[in-house]
């Protein structure tokens, strides 16, 4: 396969994740959980490590460990909501730490660490591809069908209760929902950065538009558009294609973030006048 078909199945893989993680991120972020990405990125990492260990799929493996650590972090959080961030960090911190033990045992401390880190998107492989945009898809779909119990549990639980809505249910599918992220993501931008495209497309949309639907989706077209661009720059500057997505995402930010501002100023002069 040449390198032209490797750089659009690369586009294709960064569209997709740019897509689905800001869509999980929408409703992470309006939670307040914002660095809960980053968190079940560590215990991912851990699975990954074991699948460098007994040569399976680093995909599979990481994806498992994700979705088991995105349900037994829920539980915690519902178990012991007054320990939560110290149980939290004893997790995550837990997870990362054990994989670097197994990293060292299995011999493999950097075959492939860098690609677990930061991620290899031209190196996707046809049938990592394919599920790459099936999971995305997969995230979408489940995000339209649940979006307004989504909604409502990530804007106020406590209605939600008194409306009869199943909050703890919903609360476990946005975990393994961001879990199913972090896996998809991990082959285009790595574990240490798929949080940063689940918050930072969700930041610009908020400071474009206002309501929580137009949030959700601009923030989606926003990623993807931010994904593509990381990619096609980082193949003319000859820059980490992880790297540059989020360094897109981040300028991108910082853009809209000073156009808000100036608008918020032009705003208040015309009203003292």
């Amino acid at each position: 396969m040449g390198f032209f078909e490797l750089f659009w199945m690369s586009v294709v893989a960064a569209a997709a994740v740019g897509a689905a993680a800001p869509s999980i991120g929408t409703f992470v972020v309006q939670k307040r959980l914002s660095l809960i990405g980053d968190g079940i990125g560590h215990v991912a990492f851990a699975g990954v490590a074991f699948a460098l260990w007994l040569d399976v799929s680093p995909l599979a493996a990481a994806l498992t460990f994700a979705v088991l650590g995105a349900i037994g972090i829920d539980l915690m959080r519902r178990r012991s909501p007054e320990e939560a961030d110290m149980g939290l960090a004893l997790f995550f911190y837990g997870s990362i730490a054990l994989g670097a033990v197994v990293l060292q045992l299995g011999g493999s401390f950097n075959a492939g660490l860098l690609g677990i880190l930061f991620g290899q998107p031209l190196t996707v492989t046809t049938g990592e591809l394919a599920t790459i945009v099936v999971l995305a898809v997969f995230i979408l779909g489940v995000v339209a069908l649940g979006y307004r119990g989504l909604v409502a549990v990530a804007i106020d639980e406590e209605a939600a209760v008194v409306r009869g809505l199943p909050v703890g249910a919903l609360n476990a599918g946005l975990m393994m929902l961001t879990a199913l992220t972090i896996g998809v993501g991990m082959r285009v931008v790595g574990i240490l950065l798929i949080a940063a495209m689940m918050v930072l497309p969700v930041g610009i949309a908020r400071n474009v538009v206002r309501s929580f639907k137009a949030t959700l989706v601009t923030a989606s077209l926003v990623g993807a558009a931010c994904a593509v661009a990381g990619i096609a720059a980082s193949y003319a500057l000859d820059t980490v294609p992880s790297g540059t997505i989020v360094l897109v995402a981040v300028a991108a930010y910082l853009i809209t973030d000073a156009l808000r501002l100036a608008r918020r100023s032009l705003a208040k002069g015309k009203v003292s006048t």
